[in-house]
């Protein structure tokens, strides 16, 4: 007589299991992806409007009438952030076009005149040539990025526990 051993395994919770896990096979993400867009538009509209720092947390440089940075301009910087979203992407910045001067810097030389004429201050000032400095608020900073990983993880715990 054969005196073997059987083992018997009873996978019925496991395939339960991956049943329940199904879902995540092509995930609806374009709700997180939304989710990510509407911080990164909070962001840009608090560096603008509050905290007047780059993404990175260094504080914009100051301006030449010693005002509020970007506020002159910040209504055309409002208006113009935007992100939009799909199910693999968030795209997010400002459709402003002088947005770049702002957020890269740039160097504005005099071309039909001897000189830049503008007012800072109430005084005109005539110059050969004028640097704005970089004010950058498209990024994303480290509280964004902790942010958006809270958002990622509530969605995949989420979609684990069966909620959308």
């Amino acid at each position: 007589m054969d005196a073997g051993i059987r083992i018997d395994v009873d996978i019925s919770d496991l395939t339960k299991a991956l049943a329940g896990l199904s879902h995540l096979d092509n995930p609806d993400t374009e709700p997180l992806m939304s989710d990510i867009g509407a911080r990164l538009e909070f962001s840009m509209r608090e560096r603008i409007t509050t905290t007047k720092t780059a993404p990175d947390g260094s504080p914009w440089p100051a301006n030449l009438e010693g005002t509020s940075i970007l506020m002159r301009t910040g209504d055309h910087m409002l208006g113009s952030v935007a992100w939009t979203a799909s199910a693999t992407e968030v795209e997010a910045g400002l459709s402003w076009e002088y947005a770049h001067v702002h957020q890269d810097g740039m160097t504005i030389n005099a071309k039909n005149a001897p000189f830049l004429s503008f007012v800072v201050g109430g005084k005109r000032v005539n110059k050969k040539s004028v640097t704005i400095p970089a004010r950058p608020v498209v990024g994303i900073s480290a509280e964004d990025a902790e942010k958006i990983d809270r958002l990622a993880t509530n969605f995949v715990a989420g979609r684990l526990g069966g909620g959308e």
